[in-house]
């Protein structure tokens, strides 16, 4: 009776590697909620500066959705037994999130020729900061998908309880940031 009590309580606790990538995750929500307040604070004060976002920011949204989806299909492939999709699919999935920060690149430069840079007003300075905030955890999720993709390529293909988790974490970040992005345009659009 008590090993079977002391099982199901380790089944019901959250995974350590799960809980630190929410409390991580969190504290982005954090940082971002904070300048996004900073945002409006600043603009109420004054001097703002109203442009239209490049056309690149509506782009590089439907890269990394894109990207999220294929993220999301490599998954289900893995579990499922396909291993030719689920490497397809994450190949895809790194190739797009690529073009998602090279989308971003070309919005800061359609920006810059606009005569808005990081040193102006800061309507454009606030914009080149949260973007790029953002940009730096998109390669921190690009990391991760290099990892995946080592672990696709060079292990044989097995499904296991601990490959399956360390691609959760993947997919869980992976399409955190993709949300985020999604917030930031948002954002972006109606303040």
């Amino acid at each position: 009776m008590d090993n079977l009590l002391l099982q199901s309580n380790r089944s019901s606790r959250v995974h350590p590697q799960k809980f630190a990538l929410w409390a991580a995750m969190a504290s982005i929500v954090m940082m971002f909620a904070s300048l996004s307040s900073a945002y409006i604070v600043r603009q109420a004060a004054g001097n703002w500066l109203e442009f239209q976002l490049p056309s690149a920011f509506y782009i590089s949204t439907i890269i990394i959705l894109l990207s999220s989806i294929c993220l999301h299909k490599s998954y289900k492939s893995f579990i499922g037994g396909h291993e030719r999709n689920y490497k397809l699919f994450l190949v895809l999935a790194f190739f797009l999130g690529l073009g998602f920060v090279v989308s971003q690149y070309v919005g800061w430069q359609s920006l810059y020729a606009l005569g808005i840079d990081l040193k102006g007003n800061p309507s454009g300075s606030f914009l080149y900061v949260m973007t790029f905030i953002h940009v730096v955890h998109v390669l921190g999720g690009i990391a991760c998908l290099i990892t995946a993709m080592f672990h696709a390529f060079a292990l044989k293909y097995v499904v296991t309880e601990r490959r399956k988790h360390r691609f959760e974490l993947v997919n869980h970040y992976w399409h955190f940031v993709d949300l985020l992005w999604v917030y930031l345009l948002i954002f972006l659009l109606f303040s």
